[in-house]
């Protein structure tokens, strides 16, 4: 059942959005060289606990994982897509790592990701990234009442594939609020003016995954979490939350 939010709600979850926001600058902040995914997982925990947060992602267990969720922020480093698990390994120069983080505040959710380099980046790192952003700017642009999922989809799919970019076909993004996975499915490629419509008070998370190697099929790690390209190719996820407003899209998770 998609949930139409109501202007309060959607102010309550401005504040959750703050707090997640603030969140992944922690952990961005915190990432360098000889850095360990844990300490960035522990920069983003001090920041939840600081704001009264809970965490959606710690103890988080679909049907697909093997285990719950060990952490408040996934840590996805080069070949990783997303759902990567903060562990002891300590980031090196030329890394590109993407932070996925949510955070409940007062009963409601947000949930955000941010992709970045750490020391010396490598030019078509930033290429990717810069790519991935563009996706989530074209889909953000595109969710404005009386478009449908469809044209979010079809937006950042035109952006991904000019960009020579694959994309892992079965992730997108989400509806969200009480919850951090709400109907309706936003995924990141299709066509225009197919699916759900867009109403002022839905919120949704929009979130693409770019695989520089443009190929879309993925394969899961030992750990049952991580999605990986299939080639070894570097990826990058970038998403925020955002609602669907009478005056146009309004983002709920920037600082």
């Amino acid at each position: 059942m998609v949930e139409i939010k109501t202007d309060t709600a959607l102010d309550a979850m401005r504040e959750a959005g703050r707090v997640v926001a603030r969140a992944l600058a922690a952990a961005e902040a915190a990432a360098a060289v000889g850095v360990s995914l844990r300490e960035l997982d522990e920069a983003a925990r001090a920041v939840l606990t600081e704001a009264g947060a809970g965490s959606p992602f710690l103890g988080y267990r679909p049907s697909f994982a093997p285990t719950p969720f060990p952490a408040v922020i996934c840590t996805s480093v080069n070949d990783a897509i997303v759902h990567g698990i903060p562990t002891d390994y300590r980031l090196r120069d030329g890394d590109l790592v993407s932070v996925d983080c949510g955070a409940e505040l007062d009963g409601w959710t947000g949930d955000a990701a941010v992709s970045f380099t750490v020391g010396t980046p490598r030019q078509a790192d930033l290429d990717l990234i810069a790519a991935t952003r563009r996706a989530l700017d074209a889909g953000i642009a595109a969710a404005v009442a009386g478009n449908r999922i469809g044209d979010i989809s079809h937006a950042i799919g035109t952006v991904a594939r000019e960009a020579r970019c694959g994309m892992p076909a079965d992730f997108g993004g989400h509806g969200i609020g009480r919850r951090m996975h709400e109907d309706p499915h936003v995924p990141n490629r299709g066509r225009a003016g197919r699916g759900f419509p867009l109403k002022p008070g839905l919120a949704l998370a929009i979130e693409p995954m770019l695989m520089a190697g443009g190929r879309d099929e993925y394969h899961t790690r030992a750990d049952g979490w991580t999605l990986s390209t299939v080639d070894g190719s570097r990826a990058a996820h970038i998403e925020h939350t955002v609602a669907i407003t009478a005056a146009g899209p309004r983002v709920l998770t920037l600082l």
